[in-house]
């Protein structure tokens, strides 16, 4: 279905930026409020509280985000004693970021917030929908993926 005129309202990327705006606003004022945490400092701890200890580069490539705001995030969390960088065993030029009990505690406390804000957003959507749109969401990012590595 090839469109010859932008008409922005209808324009996927534009669409699915500002859904991800919206959703992630909650969220950060959730976090922020709750537990002083800004949203790149939560994806960094979520990630590193399921991959277990992973280099800055790893979690760039896991949370997508650019290597700056990774490195601010670790800074922020290493000094609030959340998280902890040591020298890679396998590439002494890497650092190899893990969460300290701190951290898994604090973890552990935000799970059930962030479970519940996804529940409120998520609100009007059948099982079903959800379902569906993870897997086009999956779907979506993968194609963007294929993309990128084409340019």
């Amino acid at each position: 279905m090839a469109r010859s005129r932008l008409k922005l309202d209808d324009f996927l990327p534009y669409r699915l930026s500002l859904a991800s705006n919206a959703v992630s606003q909650v969220i950060a004022k959730a976090y922020e409020e709750l537990f002083e945490l800004k949203m790149p400092e939560w994806r960094v701890m979520a990630v590193l509280a399921e991959a277990g200890g992973l280099t800055q580069q790893e979690l760039v490539g896991r949370t997508k985000m650019d290597k700056v705001t990774v490195s601010r995030a670790a800074q922020v969390l290493e000094r609030r004693e959340l998280l902890r960088r040591v020298t890679d065993t396998e590439d002494a030029r890497s650092l190899r970021l893990s969460l300290t009990e701190e951290g898994r505690k604090l973890y552990a406390r935000v799970v059930p917030a962030a479970l519940e804000l996804e529940a409120e957003v998520l609100e009007g959507l059948s099982a079903r929908e959800v379902d569906a749109l993870q897997e086009l969401l999956r779907r979506l990012e993968a194609a963007a993926d294929r993309v990128l590595a084409r340019r």
